[in-house]
């Protein structure tokens, strides 16, 4: 998988004001932190971002964002899109650095539904994304959940999920408490017309 680059340049036009002015000039509006440097406020073409969040690994993979020439690692660690139209309106960079832990959230994949689905179940997603945490080099592009193995009215949990090697769940590190459900294989729901029909026939 190839890294995502994104060019970017560097702005002291700050505000409101400045917001607008970049918006309309088909910009965004983005800063960059972390990694023990100084917050860097960023305008970058529209377009350019557009076109890279339509792909699943620009939320979830490090990407090279060049600043004035300058490349550095960083993930997403929050966009804003605008209410209604198909525009996103600012972006948070944070800086990665190689070795040291980072917290980010990546997208669940479910595989094998239909052979769940094939027992009588509804297979129920409750979470559709796990906040994990890892070093850059062992971040994934998603979690992968196997479903075929459930039975009907079984549950999986965070401690269900194999995770990759060096990746961990951020919220069972903080306790049992936490385990929270992620899919159901549901018993399927009975029409309570039917019900009546068969009291009625009784």
């Amino acid at each position: 998988m190839s890294t995502i680059e994104i060019q970017a340049s560097s702005r002291s036009d700050l505000g409101k004001g400045a917001s607008r002015r970049l918006r309309h000039a088909e910009k965004i509006p983005a800063v960059l932190y972390g990694g023990g440097e100084d917050a860097v406020s960023l305008e970058i073409e529209h377009r350019i971002v557009f076109k890279a969040q339509e792909q699943e690994s620009f939320y979830s993979q490090v990407l090279n964002l060049v600043v004035d020439g300058k490349a550095t690692d960083v993930i997403v660690k929050d966009m804003q899109r605008h209410p209604f139209k198909p525009k996103v309106m600012h972006v948070d960079f944070q800086r990665v650095v190689a070795g040291q832990s980072l917290h980010t959230t990546v997208g669940i994949h479910f595989v094998n539904e239909e052979a769940a689905a094939k027992k009588g179940g509804v297979v129920a997603h409750h979470i559709s994304e796990i906040e994990i945490a890892c070093e850059p080099k062992d971040l994934p592009e998603f979690i992968e959940v196997d479903v075929a193995g459930l039975e009907v009215g079984q549950t999986l949990h965070l401690s269900d999920i194999k995770f990759p090697a060096g990746v961990t769940s951020v919220e069972l590190a903080k306790g049992e408490s936490h385990d929270g459900a992620v899919v159901t294989l549901d018993k399927p729901k009975v029409d309570s017309s039917d019900d009546a029909e068969e009291s009625e026939e009784a």
